[in-house]
C-alpha cells in the first residue's frame, strides 16, 4: 500500500508552484511529516512534508516541473517491512545520486544522517550540495543548534582557505581528458529562471509601465542616531535580547512622515485611492533565491525592539528559506537597504500596489558645513520613489524631509514631531 504525495495549499490566490529539489530519493527511508520536497512559488519556497512514514517511491514529477495545488507529485510506500524488520527497499547509488546526473565531482556531498536530514532547510541543502560539505561536520549557529546557509558557506570557505596537500614532484601531472576545454576556451550556461525571480522581474517591470515613477533624495546626518546605538546597544541587547541597529530609527522615521503625509502610504486601486490609517512596512530582505519582502506589521504602533526582533527574525527566516506566503501579504510602504551592500546611491522601484519605497544607502563620512565651517561628519543620502499619479512633489519631499529631521534629531521619534 503506498501513500500519494500532493501539492498543499500555497496561499491565497496561488494556484500552482515548481518542483524545486526533491529532498528525498526513491528508495530512501522517509519519517512522517519529513521534509521530502521544496516547492517555489510566486514568493517564496514551500517545503512538502511526508503524509506518511515509510520508503520513498516514485517521483511523478521532475525537478522544474509546473505542479498545481492537490497535484499527486510522489508516493511513499508501505513501511510495514521497516517496522517488521523485514528488508527495505535498497538504496542504490541511482536513488542516492543527485537529480541531475551533470553536476560537477564537487557538489556531490556526503549524505546526511536521518537526524540531520530532517532539520536542514532547502536553502541549506542547496549550499551542502553547491559546496560539497557534509553538514555533519559543521556546527550550526541557528536555533537550536540548526546550520544556516551561512554556516555552510563559512565552512567551505574555510575550506578554501585550507592549505593544499604537497604534491610529490616525481608524481607526474595527469593529462588533460579527452573532453577537457582548451585553455582559454569562453563557456556559455543556460540557467532557467526560478519561479520567484520571473515574478519578480514581472512585478518591476510592470510598475516601471503602470506607476509614473519619480524619485526624490536627501541626505541625512547620521552622527545623532550613530551616538545613540554607540550609548545604548549593550543594554538594548541585553533587555530585550535583539541588536539595536539602523532599520528601527528609520522605520519609526517613516510612521512619523507617513503620518502626516497620508497619500504615501496609500496606493491606487482601479480609480479610487485606498488610504490606510496603519503602517504595514515591508523590509526588503536578501534571500537565497532573490530579492522578498516580509512585512512587519502595525509598525506605528509597535516600540523599537518589537520593530528589530521582527526585521531580525524575517531576515533570519528568509536566509533558511521558511518565509510563508502570510509573511509577504500586504504592505503599504517599503524600506529597501541597499547600504548593507555598499550602495552609495539607488532610484529603488516601488513594489506595486504600494505607491512609494525608501531606499536607504551606505554611511560614509563626508565634508560638510555646519555654522559656517567645514566639518566630517557621517552621511547618507536616501531616496524617496513616489507613484507621481498619486504623490505630488511637495508631498514626495516632505514626507523624505520629515524622515532626515528625525534621524538627525532622534528626540522627535519620542515625541511624535
Amino acid at each position: 500500500m503506498s501513500s500519494e504525495v500532493k501539492v498543499p495549499t500555497l496561499g491565497e490566490s496561488v494556484s500552482e508552484a515548481t518542483i524545486g529539489q526533491w529532498l528525498k530519493q526513491p528508495g530512501e527511508p522517509v519519517k512522517l511529516d519529513e521534509p521530502i520536497a521544496s516547492l517555489e512559488t510566486d514568493k517564496v519556497a514551500i517545503e512538502v512534508t511526508a503524509p506518511a512514514a515509510g520508503v520513498m517511491g516514485s517521483l511523478i514529477a521532475k525537478e522544474g516541473d509546473t505542479v498545481s495545488v492537490g497535484a499527486v507529485i510522489a508516493t511513499i510506500e508501505d513501511s510495514t517491512a521497516i517496522a517488521g524488520g523485514g528488508p527495505v527497499a535498497p538504496r542504490t547509488e541511482a536513488a542516492i545520486a543527485p537529480a541531475s546526473d551533470s553536476l560537477p565531482p564537487k557538489q556531490a556531498a556526503a549524505p546526511a544522517s536521518d537526524t540531520d536530514a530532517a532539520v536542514l532547510s532547502p536553502a541549506v541543502r542547496r549550499a551542502v550540495l553547491e559546496f560539497g560539505i557534509d553538514p555533519a561536520t559543521v556546527k550550526g549557529t541557528g536555533k537550536d543548534g540548526r546550520l544556516t546557509k551561512e554556516d555552510i558557506v563559512h565552512a567551505a570557505q574555510a575550506k578554501q582557505a585550507a592549505p593544499a596537500p604537497v604534491v610529490s614532484a616525481a608524481v607526474a601531472a595527469p593529462a588533460p581528458s579527452a573532453g577537457a576545454a582548451p585553455a582559454g576556451e569562453r563557456r556559455e550556461e543556460r540557467v532557467k529562471m526560478t519561479r520567484l525571480r520571473q515574478t519578480i522581474a514581472r512585478r518591476l517591470k510592470e510598475a516601471q509601465d503602470t506607476a509614473a515613477l519619480l524619485t526624490t533624495f536627501n541626505d541625512v546626518d547620521m552622527s545623532a542616531v550613530i551616538a545613540a546605538r554607540d550609548r545604548y546597544k549593550e543594554l538594548f541587547e541585553k533587555k530585550h535580547g535583539v541588536r539595536l541597529g539602523f532599520m528601527g530609527f528609520f522605520a519609526k522615521a517613516a510612521c512619523l512622515a507617513l503620518k502626516d503625509v497620508p497619500a504615501v502610504n496609500a496606493y491606487i486601486e482601479g480609480e479610487e485611492i485606498v488610504y490606510h490609517d496603519y503602517v504595514d512596512i515591508s523590509v526588503a530582505v536578501s534571500a537565497p533565491n532573490g530579492l522578498v519582502v516580509p512585512v512587519v506589521r502595525d509598525a506605528d504602533q509597535l516600540s523599537f525592539a518589537g520593530i528589530e526582533k521582527a526585521i531580525a527574525d524575517y531576515g533570519k527566516r528568509a536566509r533558511e528559506g521558511s518565509l510563508t506566503m502570510d509573511d509577504m501579504k500586504g504592505g503599504t510602504f517599503t524600506i529597501s537597504n541597499g547600504g548593507v551592500f555598499g550602495s552609495l546611491l539607488s532610484t529603488p522601484i516601488i513594489n506595486p500596489p504600494q505607491s512609494a519605497v525608501l531606499g536607504l544607502h551606505r554611511i560614509e563620512d563626508r565634508p560638510v558645513v555646519r555654522d559656517g565651517q567645514v566639518v566630517v561628519r557621517p552621511m547618507m543620502y536616501i531616496a524617496l520613489s513616489y507613484d507621481h499619479r498619486l504623490i505630488d512633489g511637495r508631498e514626495a519631499v516632505t514626507a523624505l524631509k520629515i524622515i532626515k529631521d528625525a534621524i538627525e534629531d532622534p528626540t522627535r521619534l519620542l515625541i511624535d514631531l
